[in-house]
């Protein structure tokens, strides 16, 4: 690998995450495992003497960007820092990055970043520094135990991985085979996150609902077993998970919606298209009616859960009739909140290689429709809301001296001014007005944390 004036022994680092929220919680590990060797975190790249870029795979111009960002941490001065690619880019394209950027010093994927040291120390040498081996041996026991968290909030993955193949998607390629943690490691991590300050844990997962186990007592559990022995845990006091799907919400963790005060009424379910023949091509394995069934199951058990989604316009050989079903599905759900996306072939999986692929500017014009749908239902959402007396969970500062953000049980951000209030904060608050995105509150009175 090309060296170019880069630090053969990095004192201080930068992690900077791309996707989704597992990538966030694998970066916040491979910095604290960073911390425990001695190095120094860095406000940005420009102070840092490692740059870690943390990539996902799921779309191509999060890719492209990968690239881009490699190629601006080359300083005027012509030094740079040492350079590792992680995540699902580095496991899809392996020892390919180095070629294409001659400046990345390390190639590490998603299931062998505990042994970044080790290839720091490498590539410091001037030796190659790729790793994208998939052990069966989990990394989690390398890791060293969660630091203390500077927010009320935390992630916490308690599996990773996928056998469900859609086939637009890249996860299984890149994340492996589903691997569920142990149970005992679990409870491990979430009380040293609530002894640190954390006060809501999201549990993660490609298929979180798919995780299974044994607790301490060697009976087999699924998610809500889990989330039933989380919510015994003194000082936590919300829990949440994404993502899930269809084919793993149990008879158990809907009824632990209407039974487990702790877990929130959000749910985050996608359905992906609302045209059978679509989902079937997708391989998705569910159809449009067992989906809404499951919906209606999950309202019944908890009448005021939110919902929210994800949903791909523009699959190969999607006619115009098979996208107003999806149009169809979102108007009979009613999302609070949904993340929509153009179809984008990704190299490696069935779907690009497919006959019938979509114009971009019928895509364009299909996802504008979605969008003004789904934003429809937000907004409709969000001012339902008003009038409400509700717990935030007060995560950060506002824009405006004395503002404070937080959460709803749904999921809505939520700014109030309170300047005698404090980060991490159970508050109750009157909901007083809704945007389409967030939603001002007042204090009613202090609930103690």
């Amino acid at each position: 690998m090309n060296r170019n004036n880069a630090p053969k022994t990095p004192a201080t680092f930068h992690v900077k995450s791309f996707g989704c929220q597992m990538n966030v919680y694998d970066g916040e590990r491979m910095a604290e495992m960073l911390g425990e060797r001695g190095m120094s975190a860095a406000a940005d790249g420009a102070q840092a003497d490692l740059v870690i870029l943390n990539t996902c795979h799921i779309r191509e111009k999060a890719v492209d960007k990968v690239y881009s960002d490699i190629g601006r941490l080359t300083r005027e001065d012509g030094t740079r820092p040492m350079i590792a690619v992680a995540g699902c880019v580095a496991q899809a394209e392996g020892s390919e990055i180095s070629r294409r950027a001659k400046s990345v010093d390390i190639v590490v994927g998603p299931q062998a970043y505990h042994h970044l040291p080790e290839l720091i120390e490498k590539a410091g040498r001037g030796e190659e520094a790729v790793d994208t081996d998939m052990p069966l041996a989990s990394k989690f026991g390398a890791l060293p135990a969660r630091a203390k968290q500077a927010r009320p909030t935390a992630f916490l993955t308690i599996m990773e991985g996928c056998d469900k193949f859609c086939t637009y998607c890249v996860v299984p390629y890149t994340r492996g085979a589903e691997i569920s943690r142990s149970w005992a490691a679990i409870l491990d991590e979430a009380r040293a996150l609530v002894d640190g300050g954390v006060r809501e844990i999201t549990l993660l997962g490609q298929n979180v609902n798919a995780w299974t186990g044994e607790d301490a007592k060697g009976r087999a559990q699924g998610m809500d077993g889990l989330v039933r022995e989380l919510a015994k845990l003194d000082g936590l006091q919300r829990i949440r998970y994404t993502t899930s799907h269809p084919n793993d919400m149990s008879d158990g963790l809907i009824a632990a919606h209407g039974e487990v005060e702790k877990l929130m009424p959000f749910l985050h379910l996608p359905v992906q298209s609302g045209n059978d023949r679509i989902l079937k091509a997708m391989n998705r394995s569910h159809s449009a009616d067992s989906y809404l069934r499951i919906i209606e199951r999950v309202r019944a058990a908890r009448p005021d859960i939110a919902l929210s989604g994800d949903f791909i316009v523009g699959f190969p050989g999607e006619t115009d009739a098979e996208f107003e079903d999806t149009l169809r599905i979102v108007e009979q759900v009613r999302y609070a909140q949904c993340y929509s996306f153009k179809y984008s072939p990704r190299p490696g999986t069935p779907a690009a290689e497919m006959d019938g692929q979509i114009p971009a500017e019928v895509m364009d014009e299909r996802l504008a429709r979605l969008q003004a749908l789904i934003n429809r239902h937000q907004a409709e959402f969000n001012a339902a809301a008003v009038g409400r007396r509700t717990d935030i969970l007060l995560e950060r500062k506002g824009r405006h001296p004395g503002q404070l953000i937080g959460k709803t049980p749904w999921l809505q951000s939520v700014h109030i001014t309170a300047p005698e209030l404090f980060i991490g904060d159970m508050v109750e608050v009157d909901i007083i007005s809704a945007g389409p995105n967030s939603l001002a509150g007042q204090p009613s009175r202090r609930k103690a944390a």
